[in-house]
């Protein structure tokens, strides 16, 4: 492939899965060096660098035989509105060295990964974006968001209707990574935009656990063999924690599908003895948390920003695995210049996704691209909002009002893991 340097002049590079063990971890200081601010962790030997990448999913981008950009992914499952779940790859590590930047390099790696994931089946790609400005011109599109919260628990208690939840137990260290996994992968979440997590997620979590971090728990419930949830947090401001009045502790993981988990283990955090605010960095916009206290001031959202950026890669896979509203029928024409296979006419019908025809038809009730439909896909960004930006075509208000009816669902979108 070509590209040109800073000073006009064309150079080549290529762009090649990366397999051997000291390439990868390689790959990973590229990443990090692009990062420029990324907290760093203790190197890993290379002996171990298979437990941190998913064979084959690794690509590097090389200039004259040094690499110089790279992006990964793992694969896993997607929740979609309905309950039913996608092939989905979780994007990550997307980098490339200071010195070759602004050269398409990144680019043609995005584009290439695409590419290569459309072709082994999946459905939906997201990632974590950096920057706000770069991945829409791939296709991705924001598809949820989340609120961090924090929690006053001087202010109040539980409203006396709240339900006890599920009881809670402490969870030794030493059975932490074999436990949690396990509860994640067994229960079923319903929740749109919910994504499996991939046994190199989990490793790189234990790595950075490993660190020097000082004191942390976690706490689990329902019976042993058979838990509903768990949280893991830790302690801030510990060197002036005694005799504080603002010991805050915040909660690092917090997976709980059901309302008996997410009460028992709010509960178990409310009271715990010493703490006087409880920071959560993530959770879905649309908690239940302040109606289960007396006092709803005692939660405060401190800001919100986007979580899971959307890429379709299959259209007619991701609308034919979701369910609809009430909203009569739809004809909806997507463009994707990237993967043209996309491009097309797809007509929605009693309730489900009823014809495709390949083109964009002249008749289409609404008329967008890509990136768009991966922001409305899961249901929390709705037609309207994103109809003001210009990126929907329509003739008239009503089928935007039809399309809300039909995409919008009951629960916002929350995947509930950084990648």
């Amino acid at each position: 492939m070509s590209a040109q340097s800073a000073d006009g002049s064309a150079f080549e590079f290529d762009i090649r899965v990366l397999t051997d063990e000291r390439d990868l971890i390689a790959a990973l200081e590229v990443f990090r060096t692009a990062m420029v601010g990324l907290p760093w962790s203790a190197p890993i030997p290379p002996e171990i660098a298979g437990k941190f990448f998913e064979v084959g999913r690794t690509l590097g981008a090389f200039a004259d035989g040094e690499l110089v950009g790279t992006v990964d992914s793992t694969r896993g499952s997607l929740t979609l509105p309905g309950g039913r779940t996608v092939a989905h790859a979780a994007v990550t590590h997307i980098g490339v060295l200071p010195t070759h930047t602004r050269r398409g390099i990144g680019s043609h790696l995005v584009r290439h990964q695409l590419t290569d994931a459309r072709d082994a089946g999946e459905v939906v790609a997201t990632l974590r974006a950096s920057e706000a400005t770069i991945y829409g011109r791939f296709g991705y599109g924001i598809a949820s968001r989340v609120a961090s919260v924090t929690v006053d628990t001087r202010r109040g208690g539980f409203r006396p209707e709240v339900p006890a939840g599920d009881p809670v137990r402490l969870l030794p260290a030493d059975q932490m990574w074999d436990v949690l996994p396990t509860i994640h992968a067994r229960i079923p979440n319903t929740r749109p935009g919910f994504i499996t997590r991939s046994s190199q997620w989990w490793a790189a979590q234990e790595l950075r656990y490993g660190q020097d971090r000082g004191p942390a728990y976690t706490a689990v419930t329902g019976p042993e063999g058979a838990e509903t949830g768990f949280v893991r947090y830790h302690p801030v401001g510990t060197e002036t924690w005694f005799g504080n009045h603002e010991r805050s502790i915040v909660v690092d993981d917090l997976f709980a599908p059901s309302r008996e988990a997410f009460v028992g283990l709010i509960r178990f955090l409310w009271e715990l003895d010493l703490v006087d605010r409880i920071v959560f960095p993530g959770l879905p916009v649309d908690t239940s948390l302040p109606w289960m206290l007396t006092d709803q001031r005692a939660v405060a959202t401190n800001h919100i920003r986007d979580e899971t950026w959307l890429r379709v890669l299959d259209v007619e896979a991701a609308l034919r695995a979701r369910t609809y509203g009430d909203g009569g029928s739809l004809v909806l024409a997507v463009h994707d210049p990237l993967l043209p296979e996309n491009t097309g006419t797809y007509r929605i019908a009693d309730g489900h996704l009823e014809s495709v025809t390949p083109g964009v038809a002249s008749d289409a009730d609404l008329e967008t691209d890509v990136a768009t439909l991966g922001s409305v896909l899961l249901g929390s960004m709705h037609w309207h909002q994103v109809a003001y930006s210009g990126a929907v075509r329509t003739g008239s208000v009503d089928p935007l009002a039809r399309a809300d009816r039909l995409f919008t669902t009951g629960s916002a979108a929350f995947a509930g893991t950084n990648f």
